[in-house]
């Protein structure tokens, strides 16, 4: 029986229902997004587009990071079970170093006190826990959770992943998480839509990864800031239901918000080889509410916000740069602008899978490939290290022997998790500093991104490309046109890589790592020792007083990009993820100060030293001092907004003036009683000197869209 089988079916039920009371009050027709949204609806409200609307999604996801401080807030909620089906998976606490038995020890050892935690707290709440080594959040929402039609939150950003089953997935902070686990809806503006017209069928090497990259050329980072992704056309319905996986997965990189496909036989068939055929015959019967309304396929320029056009007849394999995601090359023009930039032509490492990549589909084709090279005696010249997306997965592939045929030409086996994706990897080949390239099947492509190394170029591709290149050392090959040469002296050209979608005989059926939680009204006490650094219980926040807003000091005036990561780093600072006064001495680690050279550090105004801004905010904070964060454009953009809200809460501060936010960060910072204001005029920003002291006027008497009086009092005694 599949997880939550009730549930899904009792939305079935409803679900033809719920879109034709929408249709009668819109009176026009709807987008597959339309559908899906407006069919979780919490309350019967008009439906403008500017207006914030509240959702009721079907469940809720988190990785072992977040979700230490999302339970920890959900445990003084006062309710005593999560109100929506929930899982955690411990996919993220684990450096990928050796392999995947070594590592998986070491981190089991090393991180035993979360993860005691999170069975503990999941166990008492009602939460299914997976435990380390079972996979990646994405990949075992996608072979367990996922349905066509549902909605889903999680605290990862590509959880989008989901959209290739036909799910509304959707990343957000942990004060949301926490908000729906409690019975509370999802509250966001209805987004924008941009249509992808898929046609045509992908030929040879060129694989649903070289999709996703071609969109991103095409719309560049945040060219999707806020908007859902939907695909569409008579190319779709070629694509695997894990390919289309794939491109939603990527459409994070994007800025959008989820991504999603009609549903099709593709996911039925997935549906199936998984164990879930009972949430087939239900889909297959709500097909129609499963896609766009055909009014809108003839003429899709009317109904989406934007349309964008992929033959994928035509589609080359791809290569994707370290520098962003707004330019990639065709396999030939990628060999050129190596040469020409004079960068070196040998490939240090590929790594594959990953959530984003490790399909069947994904690793039958590699393996094609790895038995093509080892027929002929040849091994890899680069490193190839591969990520299981889950233990599922990985027990699969050794059972139909893909596993054996990538072991063959000298491949190192990483555990099922996170790992170099998330930055977690620790190489012996390369001294800090030291100038290399690497090939990824994964979702980012930024130098330095995954060992941490500011000295490695980080180029993206999809698995058969990345292997191709792993099999000949450089950069500048060219599977598709070029040899390499075998023991024997002999020309081998590869022949295109082929695999099967789907195991004939279904997925392994084990859920491994997988603990139940307990039954309602068991006395589970949570594992929480008094004196840990790396895990405290929390307590609510104490309410302000308008006499805090008095006398104010600018703690942080940002310049430039004030994202979530430059806010509050992750990196070393993810073993303290549950411990929010530990975790809160990162608070504007790697944030640009526009007063000064210095980042991550300010002015202490009372005693003149520079010093890091969690250092001055404790100071402040101890003697009874607000303060305030001063940013730009978009603030908080990225993952992780509940610590950059949570954290200037637990050191005193009180409000945040920006130019604009990201929707989530200022979502989030509410939630955590900081006032959250933009500036009227944005030359205002230039204003705000170093040493200024601030009052917020009539602070008491402030509404919504009622404009806010700032004074300042400059140190040379002048106001403004």
């Amino acid at each position: 029986m599949p997880f939550d089988f009730d549930m899904i079916e009792l939305f079935y039920k409803r679900f033809s229902s719920c879109i034709q009371d929408v249709r009668i009050q819109i009176q026009k027709p709807m987008t597959l997004t339309e559908k899906l949204f407006y069919s979780h609806l919490a309350y019967p409200i008009d439906l403008p587009e500017s207006k914030e609307i509240y959702f009721l999604p079907d469940r809720v996801a988190m990785r072992d990071v977040n979700a230490q401080m999302a339970l920890l807030q959900f445990a003084v909620s006062g309710r005593v079970r999560t109100m929506v089906p929930t899982s955690v998976h411990c996919d993220q606490l684990i450096i990928a170093e050796l392999g995947s038995k070594e590592d998986l020890s070491k981190a089991q050892i090393e991180h035993k006190e979360i993860f005691d935690f999170l069975q503990s707290i999941c166990g008492k709440y009602g939460v299914g826990f997976w435990k380390l080594g079972s996979g990646i959040i994405n990949q075992v929402i996608l072979e367990n959770y996922a349905f066509p039609g549902g909605m889903l939150i999680g605290t990862d950003i590509y959880i989008s992943n989901a959209g290739g089953l036909g799910m509304v997935a959707m990343s957000t902070g942990a004060s949301d998480v926490v908000g729906v686990m409690a019975g509370m809806p999802l509250e966001i503006k209805m987004p924008k839509i941009i249509a992808i017209s898929l046609t045509g069928k992908l030929q040879g090497w060129s694989a649903p990864k070289d999709v996703a990259l071609k969109l991103w050329e095409i719309l560049g980072e945040n060219g999707a800031a806020g908007a859902v992704i939907e695909y569409f056309g008579e190319g779709a319905a070629t694509l695997s239901c894990t390919g289309k996986s794939t491109i939603c997965n990527m459409s994070a990189e994007a800025g959008a918000i989820a991504s999603i496909f009609p549903y099709d036989r593709t996911m039925a068939d997935y549906l199936i080889a998984t164990g879930r055929a009972t949430i087939a015959t239900l889909a297959d019967a709500s097909i129609d509410c499963l896609k766009a309304d055909n009014e809108v396929l003839m003429d899709p320029k009317k109904y989406y916000d934007q349309v964008i056009d992929i033959d994928l007849s035509t589609l080359e394999p791809r290569i994707s740069g370290s520098q962003g995601i707004d330019k990639s090359w065709t396999l030939p023009e990628f060999a050129n602008m190596i040469r020409q930039n004079g960068y070196s032509e040998k490939l240090s490492a590929s790594l594959i899978g990953s959530c984003v990549n490790s399909s069947f589909e994904d690793m039958g084709k590699v393996a094609s490939l790895a038995r093509q090279a080892w027929k002929h005696g040849l091994k890899t010249k680069s490193s190839l290290m591969i990520s299981p997306g889950s233990e599922k997965m990985r027990a699969t592939l050794e059972r139909e022997g893909q596993l054996k045929a990538l072991e063959e030409i000298g491949s190192t086996m990483f555990a099922s998790a996170c790992g170099p994706c998330s930055g977690l990897w620790k190489r012996h080949d390369v001294t800090f500093g030291e100038k290399n390239s690497i090939l990824t099947s994964f979702n980012r492509s930024y130098s330095g991104r995954f060992d941490g190394n500011p000295g490695t170029q980080a180029f993206v591709a999809s698995p058969e490309i990345a292997v191709a290149l792993a099999l000949s050392g450089r950069l500048t090959f060219n599977p598709m046109t070029d040899a390499l040469i075998t023991a024997q002296g002999l020309p081998l050209r590869f022949s295109a890589p082929t695999g099967d979608v789907l195991p004939a005989e279904g997925f392994d059926s084990n859920h491994f790592g997988y603990s139940a939680p307990g039954e309602e009204g068991l006395d589970i006490p949570i594992m929480v020792d008094p004196d840990s650094k790396r895990l405290m219980l929390l307590k609510p926040f104490e309410p302000w007083s308008e006499k805090d807003f008095i006398d104010m000091r600018i703690l942080i005036k940002s310049a430039g990009k004030a994202g979530a990561e430059q806010i509050a780093p992750s990196g070393k600072w993810l073993r303290f993820r549950g411990h929010l006064d530990s975790v809160s001495d990162n608070l504007g680690g790697s944030l640009a100060n526009s007063f000064r050279e210095e980042i991550g550090k300010g002015k202490n105004l009372l005693n003149g030293e520079i010093e890091p801004y969690s250092n001055i905010a404790r100071c402040y904070k101890k003697e009874g001092i607000s303060w305030i964060i001063v940013a730009e454009e978009n603030y908080g953009e990225g993952s992780s907004c509940d610590l950059i809200a949570m954290e200037p809460r637990h050191l005193g501060g009180k409000v945040v003036v920006a130019k604009s936010y990201s929707p989530d960060c200022e979502r989030n910072l509410k939630r955590q009683g900081l006032l959250t204001l933009t500036f009227s005029r944005w030359e205002d920003y230039e204003k705000l000197r170093e040493d200024d002291l601030l009052d917020f006027i009539d602070i008491k008497d402030f509404a919504l869209d009622k404009p806010i009086e700032l004074l300042l009092k400059h140190a040379d005694g002048t106001t403004e």
